[in-house]
């Protein structure tokens, strides 16, 4: 009686990307690979609208990661986890291509730690690899994909590039507004292929909030929780980016950062998932 051989598991020789943008498919995710660098993390004094926290610092990323090209969906979510993390809202409708929000920071993270399994057990995923929320530094650097203006498409920014809700950025043209999400990959890509970096939806990141920006090599305030800058009120925070369809333009700059307790959760605040190498 001859038994049937369990499938072999063949994951990739060569995981890494050969150029910024090109796209691989890990776990039904489609991602998008931003290369080793260095650049400029925040905003230079003069660009219109700077806000305290964006003091510039040199960073270093050492190792390429892939990014999601498009923020977290709905149907992506039901499909790792299952039942959506929050309520859904007249801003942020049902459907599998609108982003998941509503989502704490825990349940960003265990969307992840899924996502990891998934993809090893696929053979996708090499096992050096995980599925996690990008650093600010990441996350900016990928954003910015190259550029060095307020946003990744120049020093000004309309909406018919990016979903916002009010006044557009430093003269831009007006264009549509939406005031709700958008299916993701409704507006142009950046440099990198990446969509929705900017409105849309807020995007956690993994540091713990600090009033100035890390710099240095492949700064990581995951763990940074004592350092960690305090409101008014005492309390600490993750780091979130983006803006979202509720702002004007200018919160929609690629330097411009909020913080936000892990705990909380709102509608416009979702997540995109990096791939990054243990």
């Amino acid at each position: 009686m001859l038994v049937d051989e369990p499938a072999k598991v063949v994951v990739p020789s060569n995981f890494k990307g050969s150029k910024a943008g090109d796209e691989r498919e890990v776990a039904g995710i489609t991602l998008s690979w931003c290369p080793p660098g260095r650049f400029l993390m925040g905003s230079p004094p003069g660009e219109p609208e700077r806000r305290p926290g964006e003091d510039q610092v040199e960073v270093t990323l050492t190792k390429g990661f892939w990014m999601g090209k498009f923020e977290a969906t709905q149907g992506q979510w039901k499909r790792v986890i299952g039942q959506l993390p929050g309520e859904l809202t007249e801003e942020l409708p049902a459907g599998d291509d609108f982003p998941v929000g509503n989502v704490n920071f825990a349940e960003t993270e265990a969307f992840c730690r899924k996502l990891t399994e998934l993809g090893r057990q696929s053979g996708d995923l090499p096992e050096n690899w995980e599925f996690r929320l990008p650093t600010e530094a990441q996350w900016e650097y990928a954003c910015r994909a190259g550029t060095t203006t307020a946003t990744s498409f120049g020093d000004k920014l309309s909406r018919q590039q990016v979903n916002f809700k009010g006044k557009p950025y430093n003269g831009a043209e007006e264009g549509p507004s939406l005031n709700r999400a958008a299916t993701v990959g409704s507006y142009p890509a950046n440099a990198w292929g990446l969509h929705d970096m900017h409105g849309n939806i807020y995007e956690w990141c993994r540091d713990w909030y600090h009033k100035k920006l890390p710099g240095g090599t492949d700064p990581d305030l995951y763990s940074a929780k004592s350092s960690a800058t305090k409101s008014e009120h005492g309390d600490i925070s993750r780091a979130r980016r983006g803006g979202c369809w509720a702002d004007d333009g200018w919160p929609c700059r690629t330097a411009f950062r909020l913080r936000f307790e892990p705990e909380r959760r709102y509608d416009h605040i979702g997540f995109r998932v990096v791939a990054v190498q243990q």
